[in-house]
């Protein structure tokens, strides 16, 4: 049968979620097993699981086939994923050419070493607000944190921890954001409304955090001698893509300019020659970005088949049948794209597939739709910012090299607090009774 718009009916069916489960179980018996999450790597436990959905779909094998790439090549995932190879490549190029080197120098020469942790949570902030993108953000600031934490006495995963949560707040709040985009389209709203109601949120859990950073950097102090000759002219990548990216410049143009850069400062320094420079460019993408690549693309492409089968409608019957007002039409708003994206690991792609059904949730109970955009937003990247399997976790602990995702958990501390936030601004109905910006 077709709807009134001649597409297909999608009926509720709640064993269409199984693959999902099977992810989470696969999980859960490795964890036990083994102790180790990364025992299973989360692209095999996307392709399994991107098999089980094919297998429990409906129609002919060219019909499945068909839904799953075009979940996969969906054009906010195809943005991603040219993101992510520039962001890689430009990771690769600036640490090859000795910017990351530098960087930490200048840190160390500016900053008194009790400043460190809250300077490097300032930057994140303010990097990921104006890049627009969290994995760019820790791509290009948690080798600085790498090089750093042995200086001034900081375990690694807490360093680590500060900048994912510092990339996180830019994630929610940049006019750039892919999330901010997907948000703010799905509820129809100006980016600039979203944004002054999601800032009344969070900011107090940004500041009351940067405080804490400074009360936690007393005592730290790097050894004498440490801070070497700082090579000025290698920041110049990170200074103009800061500055590119605070003038609204795309995205994409502001990392190949850094990418650009790298490159040609590099080639000045003796030692670093155009063919450097392209391996720097391959190891960034392929070994930085190249899992989560495909793990964008498999979820992409799982979603739309679970999708199809009626898997997500059955859990919005689900979770949306006994709400009675609209601050439980609210928590079911949350808990929609808190699961979605949990079972996702991708907050953009828990805003694809739940901000349409969110919008419909907030029209039928009052809800204003600039609300909805935040609360979607935020608590899309509080669930993101603390899965161990999710692309942020999973970037850091991979630029970090011994650092294991679920060593990293524990610290982040911006992405729990802003949810639990949101979530008392659900329950007091704050900021009041949606103000006008």
């Amino acid at each position: 049968m077709n709807n009134s718009e001649g597409k297909p009916d999608i009926k509720p069916n709640g064993w269409a979620l199984a693959p999902l489960c099977l992810f989470f179980v696969l999980y859960i018996a490795v964890f036990i097993a083994t102790g180790d999450l990364s025992s299973v790597p989360v692209s095999v436990a996307f392709v399994l699981t991107s098999i089980v959905a094919l297998l429990f779909s409906r129609g002919s094998v060219n019909l499945r086939i068909s839904a799953f790439c075009k979940g996969a090549a969906n054009d906010t995932i195809m943005l991603m994923i040219v993101i992510f190879v520039l962001a890689g490549a430009f990771a690769g190029s600036a640490k090859a050419m000795g910017a990351v080197d530098a960087t930490v120098n200048a840190v160390l020469y500016f900053l008194p070493s009790d400043m460190i942790p809250a300077s490097i949570f300032i930057a994140a902030c303010f990097i990921s607000m104006s890049m627009g993108t969290s994995c760019g953000t820790i791509a290009a600031l948690a080798p600085i944190a790498v090089g750093l934490s042995p200086q001034i006495g900081m375990s690694l995963p807490a360093m680590i921890g500060i900048v994912i949560g510092g990339s996180m707040f830019g994630d929610n709040l940049s006019f750039i954001s892919d999330t901010t985009i997907v948000a703010t389209q799905t509820q129809q709203v100006e980016m600039k409304d979203k944004f002054i109601v999601n800032i009344r949120i969070v900011w107090p859990v940004a500041v009351a955090l940067m405080l804490f950073y400074i009360y936690q950097g007393y005592g730290l102090h790097h050894e004498s001698g440490v801070v070497g000759d700082v090579q000025w002219i290698k920041i110049v990548p990170y200074i103009v893509v800061l500055g590119l990216a605070l003038s609204h410049v795309n995205v994409m143009i502001v990392l190949l300019a850094g990418v650009g850069l790298s490159g040609v400062i590099g080639l000045f320094d003796a030692g670093f020659t155009v063919w450097d420079w392209a391996k720097a460019m391959n190891t960034g993408i392929v070994n930085d970005m190249g899992e989560l690549i495909i793990v964008t693309l498999l979820a992409g492409g799982m979603f739309e088949v679970i999708r199809r089968n009626g898997g997500i409608d059955w859990l919005v019957d689900r979770i949306t049948k006994n709400i009675r007002s609209r601050r439980k039409a609210e928590a079911s708003i949350a808990a929609l794209v808190a699961c979605t994206g949990a079972c996702t690991a991708n907050n953009t792609i828990a805003l694809i597939i739940t901000g349409p059904i969110a919008r419909k949730i907030s029209k039928a109970f009052g809800v204003d739709p600039r609300r909805t955009a935040s609360l979607l937003d935020t608590f899309s990247c509080a669930v993101q910012g603390i899965l161990p399997y999710g692309a942020q976790v999973l970037i850091a602990a991979g630029i970090a090299g011994n650092v294991k995702p679920m060593e990293i958990v524990p610290y982040l501390y911006y992405p729990v607090l802003i949810g639990l936030a949101a979530i008392l601004s659900i329950v007091f109905q704050y900021p009041g009774k949606y103000a006008k910006p």
